[in-house]
């Protein structure tokens, strides 16, 4: 049972990868190679925060650093807890850590214009777990490339860039493999991404209507930007459905002939 204003890991995992997520600071003197997923490494001076944040601070046992920030973003009028037991007890419990080696140096990414599947589902995986500040260009295919040298982004799902398709995997099981993002739940809402990007339904059931959505929305939006926030609402939902929700069936009324 957690003290007052802390967390434990468990409960932290089940906000990463929602809407409700915090902001969270490591503030570890040295922090290893490794990160909780979504978590920037702070100093010791409070950050500039949007007001009324929730925050989550954690340092390597949840001990003077945490409570000092936490106490000190307080005063600013955030929602602050603890991490119980730190970086090191998060570690313990076997739970995702992401490779600073992997991270990009900016939150900007880009690829190809007109996206359905694999380059809506991406940005959703990379806000959610990886940087809740990312940017996303969408740029003519031929491009992407020049794009992202001149402009310091990180090109996704074209050829011959890390982060595509590789073998029968696609992009988004890509980026859960070198951003250390492997759960069931998500290596379940993976499986129905590949089907559905890789047009092998026979995968998983729930692609054909992964299609059928995605290819609704594509035409419903004109702005690739607006397509992909209405996007995100569409994947926040495949991820509850993944998480907690993957067994659950319907039947109404009940007891009609099958």
């Amino acid at each position: 049972m957690p003290q007052l204003n802390q967390i434990t890991p468990a409960q932290l995992m089940r906000l990463i990868g929602t809407p409700e997520a915090p902001i969270l600071l490591d503030l570890r003197p040295a922090p290893d190679a490794f990160l909780v997923p979504t978590a920037r490494p702070c100093g010791l001076e409070p950050p500039a925060l949007p007001p009324g944040s929730r925050v989550v601070t954690l340092c390597t046992h949840g001990k003077k650093r945490s409570e000092g920030m936490a106490a000190l973003l307080r005063l600013q009028g955030h929602t602050v807890e603890v991490l119980e037991g730190g970086h090191a007890a998060w570690a313990a419990a076997g739970l995702p850590l992401t490779p600073v080696a992997a991270l990009p140096g900016s939150s900007l990414w880009v690829t190809r214009h007109r996206p359905k599947i694999d380059r809506i589902a991406c940005p959703w995986l990379i806000r959610r777990f990886i940087d809740p500040g990312a940017r996303f260009l969408f740029v003519a295919p031929g491009e992407v490339l020049a794009v992202a040298e001149t402009f310091g982004a990180t090109p996704f799902d074209i050829e011959g860039v890390p982060v595509s398709h590789r073998g029968d995997l696609c992009s988004f099981d890509a980026l859960i493999a070198d951003f250390g993002l492997s759960t069931p739940a998500l290596e379940r809402l993976a499986l129905v991404v590949r089907a559905t990007d890789t047009d092998r339904h026979d995968l998983a059931p729930q692609a054909a209507g992964l299609l059928a959505i995605s290819v609704g929305l594509s035409r419903l939006y004109r702005d690739d930007l607006a397509q992909l926030e209405a996007g995100i609402a569409l994947y926040d939902a495949l991820y509850r459905w993944a998480r907690d929700g993957a067994d659950e069936g319907h039947d109404w009324p009940a007891g009609r002939a099958s």
